[in-house]
């Protein structure tokens, strides 16, 4: 089989067929009903262009800066956690973006190390959680800090969800004896993933290095997975105290409500990612895409802003920027060429993102995404959510009356 791929479709079902099929599972599981998931892609599909018939056809500039950090194209990798479908994970991922120009971002539960992700790409942001209290916090901070990270990922779109039934597989808390022996049938079945595996001398990493303090040795998946859980959430302050303790730029990930978009300017952070944890969290969330001009409109003066969700075609990129984002962030579209065909998958899923965003500007008859406007896109009546916008214009307080509340 040729291993380039020439959609992220394909992408899927390259992984679909080399994946164990609880492996799997985890890439394409969202919960309850997958409502939201769905939402996510369904969106862009709502979303029209309005091309020109003459204009230059120059060659196109897709570059862009976000959080400091010069981009070559409006894409960055979004954090994932436990990237068990290569055994190179987020080095391979890290080694990709940096090959095509564009940023990392790593996930709190990792399979790798946040220095060994680095030196592979020094244009990494890191990913926080809030988990354990707050000098363990500061610890995993400074650790990504001193290990050169450029930016830090708060991620807060993220809570406990008792219905995750939609496709959400069993996943084994460690692989002992015992379990191998259990999920043995579905990996025979998948001779070339597990090869991949053997001739790398490892088995799939369940642990979470990242998540480690006090020099003590790094705890499993499930393990960082319990702590988080355990922690009370953070507020409004505790999002303050992390943009004062941390010596760069904060991007707020998971904002969809105008409230919380202005209250995160208040608190410091240097931007903001429009996501709904990719399907992942309260199923019947809109689309990121949906809340995304409302948003833009809202903050976009003041901080950055970014969306998260649904990305498969490059067409849906210039969307997401001619709406108002600075660039998306991707992440099982990525996920699926790290499966197909290691870094080698990573580089082609952004090759073909590449290629679709020249193609777009080309309808469009642009030069420069920077040039890219919402009179470019057709936008349905009743397309947009606005979430949380306080009433009568009215910056929000300590608790407001708030429409769509």
């Amino acid at each position: 089989m040729n291993p380039w791929f020439e959609t992220v479709a394909e992408a899927q079902r390259r992984a679909r067929k080399r994946l164990p099929k609880s492996v799997y599972g985890a890439l394409i599981a969202g919960s309850e009903r997958g409502q939201t998931i769905e939402d996510n892609q369904t969106a862009f599909t709502e979303l029209g262009f309005a091309p020109h018939c003459a204009g230059p056809i120059g060659e196109r500039d897709q570059s862009t800066t976000v959080l400091g950090q010069q981009l070559s194209m409006p894409v960055m990798i979004s954090p994932t956690g436990v990237q068990a479908v290569h055994p190179d994970g987020e080095v391979a991922v890290a080694r990709a973006a940096a090959a095509r120009g564009i940023a990392m971002g790593l996930s709190s539960f990792a399979s790798k190390s946040v220095e060994e992700v680095i030196a592979a790409n020094p244009a990494t942001l890191f990913q926080l959680y809030w988990c354990g209290n707050r000098d363990q916090i500061l610890e995993r901070m400074a650790r990504a800090k001193a290990a050169g990270a450029v930016g830090l990922i708060l991620t807060l779109d993220w809570s406990f969800s008792h219905g995750r039934d939609w496709g959400s597989p069993q996943i084994p808390e460690s692989l002992n004896l015992r379990t191998m022996m259990k999920f043995a049938p579905q990996t025979l079945a998948r001779p070339r993933w597990l090869a991949t595996y053997l001739r790398s001398g490892s088995i799939p990493d369940l642990t979470a290095p990242n998540m480690a303090v006090g020099g003590g040795a790094a705890p499993g998946f499930f393990g960082a997975y319990g702590e988080w859980m355990q922690t009370p959430a953070p507020d409004w302050d505790d999002v303050a105290w992390i943009c004062a303790q941390w010596d760069g730029p904060v991007l707020l990930k998971g904002v969809m409500r105008v409230d919380d978009a202005l209250r995160a300017v208040d608190a410091g952070v240097a931007g903001i990612s429009v996501s709904n944890h990719g399907g992942n969290n309260l199923d019947g969330t809109p689309a990121a895409i949906r809340a995304l001009p409302v948003l833009v409109d809202a903050v976009g003066s003041q901080i950055e802003v970014v969306l998260d969700g649904g990305i498969r075609r490059g067409s849906d990129v210039v969307k997401a920027v001619a709406l108002g984002a600075r660039a998306v962030l991707i992440g099982r579209a990525y996920l699926w060429g790290l499966a197909a065909n290691g870094q080698a998958g990573v580089e082609n899923v952004l090759d073909i993102l590449r290629g679709g965003i020249d193609s777009a500007l080309l309808g469009l008859r642009k030069t420069s995404i920077a040039d890219l406007g919402r009179g470019d896109i057709i936008v349905p009546d009743g397309f947009e959510r606005a979430l949380g916008v306080p009433v009568d214009g009215e910056r929000p307080r300590a608790a407001p009356e708030l429409v769509g509340k």
